[in-house]
């Protein structure tokens, strides 16, 4: 039987009568995921999801890379099937493992029997596997304290299955199966990391790029595009709505006072997502906003920003520190490009001494100067959309 992977589910089996369409979101996502690198038949038992080639053709070591960004696997592996008959497991732990055998200075066996027929219990089929390992690779010691090597074997419904250690899966639930929410996404290191965290939880999402050409420049769009492709990796396909900002930030530069220039300006991006949001059936407006690690990102700043849209606002930031933020940056390999020195909206028409407590009251007056709903129209009539696979 071929080489195979195992995908093993992680919050989806909690799912009781709902676990059904969560696991085939999940197939979905695999299946999207695995089209660059062959065929292959893609199906869920027992809590875990099996990918097998269908062909010499099918590109393993691409496609186990490529599965360990899905969201909703818990860990993952490369496993060989085999009979489900305890010599025939062993000989196939020999053959399959023979390398990973060789190199360890110690090993044990740990076996597990979901397919209650099999003649053995899961104690004796290690011991039987784990003396015939012995005999075969005499020079690696069985060690059931602190192996170097464990070898597992599954005896499932199909087949038995023999792999090494798993190595740990992206973790969270099935993008698209809670739901749809716009992200706003910046050129800097938080609103990548907030819109991967969100992702993890299963929603589908919409980026939202504010690009005030020319204060900010062709360059900068395309660091904001690359932040983007790089989410696709945990996200699947994005489609990014990048709103010509540069008039709203013109008109606020010249009839607001200077103070309240970024809260009104984030005002203005909310009512935009949630123009977007609607258009695109989603539920929430997602942000990288981090309790106090700015001047808009006061409580109060944040209130007057929230309180121009009826959606839920999502924070998944809000009490990160910025070394926590930075790791998950690395993690996910946005942080390189993020600190890459291209200007950014949120940086234009800075104010000097910004309002840290500015109330809704006072925000909703100083609007008064402004056409909101006619610049709003121009920029939602004017978005630039970019799709990425």
């Amino acid at each position: 039987m071929n080489d195979i992977i195992l995908l093993k589910q992680g919050e989806i089996v909690l799912k009781g009568l709902n676990r059904r369409n969560f696991e085939q979101k999940l197939i979905g996502n695999v299946i999207r995921r695995l089209r660059e690198f062959g065929n292959f038949k893609v199906y869920a038992l027992q809590s875990t999801v099996y990918v097998e080639p269908q062909d010499d053709k099918c590109d393993m070591d691409g496609a186990f890379e490529a599965l360990q960004t899905v969201f909703g696997v818990i860990a993952i592996t490369r496993a060989a099937a085999c009979e489900k008959d305890p010599d025939a497991i062993a000989a196939k732990a020999i053959e399959y493992l023979a390398e990973d055998m060789a190199a360890a200075r110690s090993f044990k066996v740990e076996s597990k029997r979901s397919d209650k027929r099999f003649p053995m219990t899961s104690i004796e089929l290690s011991q039987h596997v784990g003396g015939l390992l012995s005999e075969a690779f005499p020079d690696t010691e069985v060690d059931v304290r602190s192996p170097e090597l464990t070898v597992h074997v599954e005896v499932r419904d199909l087949a038995a299955y023999v792999h090494s250690t798993p190595l740990p899966g992206a973790g969270g639930m099935p993008v698209g199966s809670n739901g749809r929410a716009v992200t706003l996404l910046s050129g800097g290191i938080d609103s990548p990391v907030s819109s991967y965290m969100i992702a993890k939880r299963g929603v589908h999402l919409i980026p939202v790029h504010f690009f005030s050409f020319p204060y900010t420049s062709e360059a900068a769009k395309e660091k904001v595009l690359t932040l983007a492709d790089k989410l696709t990796a945990y996200c699947g396909k994005l489609m990014v709505e990048i709103v010509p900002f540069t008039h709203i930030q013109e008109e606020i530069r010249d009839k607001c006072p200077e103070e309240y220039f970024t809260i009104i300006m984030r005002r203005f991006m909310m009512r935009i997502a949630e123009r977007i949001a609607n258009d695109n059936g989603c539920d929430a407006i997602v942000t990288g906003e981090n309790l106090g690690q700015v001047a808009s990102q006061t409580m109060s700043a944040m209130a007057a920003t929230e309180a121009v849209t009826q959606l839920p606002v999502l924070r998944p930031l809000i009490g990160f520190d910025k070394a926590e933020i930075v790791s998950l940056a690395r993690k996910i390999d946005t942080f390189e490009t993020s600190i890459l020195p291209y200007e950014d909206c949120c940086t234009v028409f800075t104010p000097r001494h910004p309002k840290l407590r500015p109330s809704i009251a006072e925000c909703e007056e100083i609007e008064q100067a402004l056409d909101v709903e006619g610049l709003i129209e121009e920029a939602v009539k004017n978005i630039e959309r970019v799709r990425l696979a």
